[in-house]
């Protein structure tokens, strides 16, 4: 067993009576986290290594080996990366030319005209991934219903492929007017350059989004073509790697909306994969709070360089139908499904530092793993949150990782003392305190934005808090926003791989059909469904425990954003448009507590997506030592700093189920810990989950 494990869960070695071993990886920016599930016995098991960003896939190598695992029992690797968002983010992607209808070539970067911070005086608008040198004009025209008005000029095609190849173009991005409606154009461009261009990667609009909205359009499609070939190489690498080590099983890649493709879709559609690691944590707390009795749960998620939250309505994560990498007011929009996600640079590693005013700041800069917080072994010189809990005490220097991981709480002390405390004139444990507050306040503004901000009152979710350091500062966040329920679940720190292992198979596609609802055609809209189950069904590896869920886009006339509104087949086909009507005024009733019975609704989009149905895995056995040992103590600094308190600690596996206690106290688990603060009440559930009473909630 590596000193990465956990020796309070011994990893199950998985032998060759052990058939069909399920795995998941999740790299984070600090670490690379494994959990497996051993169907023979329904056991769980699970690893942790430094994330390595030379060569991510050589983390996940590290964390198969460090497992004991046998490779030849595995028949399914889940994944889920931020190659693709840090690509997109970094800007360190391809190369990348722009093909577009003549008459349109300046649309990607005139964007929208709003300015989302009228009064920021350094405000810059979304800087284009293709400047306007490498955006070419073709000669073609569709109308908006499919007709073609202009026929492709494909003599024009291969003069701008030649073109391409001569200015060293890697990636090559097609979005044509209108091709939502019609894409033939746009098949046969796409059947020129993958001839004449055969080692360039091109992304066709038609076969990433077929929605309307131009800008937005052209910006997923670009994306698309921006990440493609640093992801698809990406890919390729891994399943070089994973071939090395010998595995024959199959690969499955997390993508933004909480489902799995295969790798094959992956390199083909990498816009898809942009949140692919936050929101296997997010199916994981919908699990949890299903499992424990509480469907509206608040997802909560702080790795090593960002905190993440995303609400859960009755037992569903909420999805959004697009966001935008970076920023609403200066990221790029990709247009794609999403479970909705708010993200903000408040990790273990994120750097405390000071502003040009003076200013204390936490974030959004991350020390990652390379070279990591000041107490790390062979850490970074800068003060992070995580230096900050070592000097007030609450992560234990000497138990990170179960002890296999001695943190420097000197060397903590001194660089939070020369970087800050020095320039403030304040006590250490007083600037670390600091740290910390502004840390939580930044990461209960996140939690704010995905309830408060739409309409929900915290008090009414319970808080699934996850991640290494999520439930270090998960009772302070709610004591913020007066939540009444913390859980922490088991295996936190591995609690997105967990999560994907949970994960269902789903493929989405939309297709605009923009028409007043009274008069849309149901032999047309069947159609149209029937094609996008086609579509989706050849995308599906699984053949049974299908399902195809339809939704339409609609809204009242005159207004710019629609609801989606969820219907069926025979709904379609039976023309039942008065019923779809009562439906979608009853949601716009419950999302604005209001509805105009008597306006006119009109059809936007048609939505599906196809779900393959993976079974349920069991919850892993709560398993307690014989002999648990005694509690141990030490000083820890929660409410005052100045004061510390002489608090209990808590091995969490030696907590039985039904214990329960007081705060303050710590809960000391290898890869995370959990803080009580005064008032704070713990009960250990049955299937070992830690349900926290936030004291000033009760």
């Amino acid at each position: 067993m590596d000193w990465w494990s956990d020796p309070g869960h011994e990893l199950a070695r998985v032998t060759e009576s052990s058939p069909l071993t399920l795995l998941a990886v999740d790299i984070g920016g600090t670490f690379t986290d494994l959990v497996g599930f051993d169907p023979a016995d329904s056991r769980y098991f699970h690893a942790k290594s430094l994330t390595t960003p030379d060569d991510f896939s050589r983390g996940i190598v590290d964390c198969i080996r460090q497992s004991g695992l046998d490779v030849d029992t595995v028949g399914l690797l889940i994944h889920g990366t931020t190659v693709a968002i840090n690509t997109l983010i970094e800007r360190t992607g391809a190369k990348t030319a722009l093909l577009v209808t003549r008459g349109t070539r300046d649309v990607y970067i005139i964007g929208r005209g709003n300015r989302p911070e009228a009064y920021n005086l350094f405000f810059h608008r979304p800087r284009p991934l293709v400047s306007r040198r490498l955006t070419f004009e073709i000669d073609e025209r569709m109308k908006a219903g499919g007709d073609v008005l202009t026929p492709l000029d494909r003599a024009e095609v291969e003069a701008c492929a030649r073109t391409l190849a001569e200015e060293g173009v890697e990636a090559v991005a097609v979005c044509l007017l209108h091709a939502y409606a019609n894409p033939d154009h746009e098949i046969e461009i796409g059947r020129i350059l993958r001839r004449l261009l055969p080692d360039r990667f091109v992304s066709l609009s038609h076969e990433i989004l077929r929605a309307y909205r131009e800008y937005e359009r052209i910006s997923t499609t670009v994306v698309n073509a921006y990440v493609g070939p640093r992801v698809s190489g990406y890919l390729e690498n891994l399943q070089t790697r994973l071939e090395g080590i010998g595995y024959r099983g199959d690969i499955a890649i997390m993508q933004s909306n909480g489902g799995t493709m295969s790798p094959e879709t992956a390199r083909h559609r990498p816009a898809t994969m942009m949140e692919s690691g936050p929101v296997g944590g997010i199916i994981a707390s919908a699990e949890v709070g299903r499992t424990l009795g509480f469907p509206n749960v608040i997802a909560f998620d702080m790795g090593g360089t960002t905190a993440k939250a995303s609400l859960i309505r009755e037992g569903e994560p909420t999805h959004a139908e697009g966001y935008y990498v970076g920023g609403y007011a200066s990221g790029d929009p990709v247009i794609l499904p999403v479970v909705d996600v708010v993200e903000v640079g408040a990790g273990g590693g994120s750097i405390a530092w000071i502003d040009e005013v003076g200013a204390l700041k936490v974030g959004p800069q991350s020390a990652g793993a390379d070279p990591g917080p000041i107490c790390y072994p062979h850490g970074g010189d800068l003060p992070t949150i995580t230096d900050a809990n070592v000097i007030l005490g609450r992560i234990g220097a000497d138990a990170f990782l179960g002890g296999r991981m001695q943190l420097d709480a000197d060397a903590a002390r001194r660089g939070v003392d020369h970087y800050l405390a020095r320039k403030f004139g304040m006590k250490v444990p007083a600037i670390a305190d600091a740290v910390v507050r502004i840390a939580v306040n930044k990461m209960s503004l996140a939690v704010r934005e995905v309830s408060v901000a739409k309409g929900y009152d915290p008090r009414d979710f319970a808080m699934v808090a996850s991640g290494g350091a999520g439930p270090l500062h998960a009772v302070a966040i709610a004591r913020e926003l007066h939540i009444p329920t913390v859980i922490v679940p088991r295996f936190p720190a591995h609690f997105s791989a967990l999560g994907m292992l949970m994960a269902d198979e789903r493929h989405d596609v939309t297709r605009t059909f923009l028409a007043p609802l009274a008069s849309v055609d149901a032999a047309d809209a069947t159609r149209m469904h029937d094609e996008m189950v086609s579509e989706t069904r050849s995308l599906l590896r699984a053949t049974e425990n299908i399902e195809f869920l339809c939704s339409l886009d609609l809204r009242y006339v005159g207004q710019e954003f629609s609801i989606a509104v969820p219907v069926d087949r025979a709904m379609l086909e039976a023309g039942r448009f008065d019923d779809i009507r009562a439906r979608f005024d009853a949601v716009h009733e419950r999302y604005y507590a209001h509805h105009a019975a008597d306006e006119p609704v009109e059809m936007v989009n048609l939505r599906l997506a196809a779900v393959g149905r993976q079974p349920r895995l069991d919850p892993p056995a709560l398993v307690v030592p014989q002999e648990p040992g005694g509690t141990m103590r030490r000083p820890v600094r929660l409410d005052d700093w100045e004061t510390p308190v002489d608090c209990p600690i808590y091995r969490r596996d030696a907590l039985p189920a039904g214990r329960a206690f007081e705060g303050p106290a710590l809960i000391q688990e290898p890869a995370s810990t959990t803080v009580l603060f005064a008032g704070d009440r713990c009960e250990v559930a049955g299937t070992g989950e830690l349900i926290v009473s936030v004291g000033e909630a009760r």
